[in-house]
């Protein structure tokens, strides 16, 4: 069976791991999750409410990491997927989850980011000279990082397709699975 990755940790969009995690899985890929150690991940669910400036961030789910991300041999993985939320903050520092992406990134396969889930695409220079869609607020770290953002619900930029949150669920999906089933199908 053909799989996939994701890759999260604590503080993760809820919706933003829980809908391509269960997508892929109808679409009859295996999916693991890896974060910075197996335990059982706290995710949060991110809302806009009357009054706030910006987003506001309640508890989520808990769900399982199925592995660490220093036990994860990419090699076995099709694709990668980068949820959102306030993990990508942390985890794009995290020399394990780097190497990670670095590889999907060099040997070309699919990978799916979403909303802050490009930060960890810049972190490793793999935004240099491309274009993707995040977070409309990660614009500055996106040009920081020699990217170009794009205000879209599915961009794609040769096989990394990219959205800007949650909202953006059926389209950034849609894109990413023409992408995968091409690359690698189920």
């Amino acid at each position: 069976m053909t799989k996939v990755l994701v890759i999260t940790g604590d503080a993760a969009e809820d919706l933003e791991v829980m809908y391509p995690y269960q997508r892929l899985l109808e679409e009859g890929y295996e999916v693991d999750i890896a974060a910075p150690s197996r335990k059982q991940l706290q995710f949060v669910v991110h809302d806009f409410a009357p009054g706030f400036d910006t987003y506001t961030e309640k508890p989520g789910r808990t769900w399982p990491a199925d592995l660490a991300f220093a036990e994860v041999d990419p090699e076995r993985y099709a694709a990668l997927v980068i949820p959102g939320g306030r993990a990508p903050e942390y985890l794009r520092g995290n020399k394990d989850c780097q190497l990670l992406a670095q590889h999907f990134v060099d040997a070309g396969k699919p990978i799916a980011a979403l909303c802050h889930g490009p930060l960890i695409l810049a972190a490793i220079g793999a935004l240099r000279d491309r274009s993707c869609s995040a977070y409309p607020q990660l614009e500055p770290d996106i040009a920081a990082a020699g990217g170009r953002w794009v205000d879209s619900p599915d961009h794609v930029d040769g096989r990394i397709v990219t959205g800007r949150a949650w909202p953006d669920h059926p389209q950034w999906m849609r894109a990413f699975l023409e992408v995968l089933r091409a690359a690698a199908p189920a």
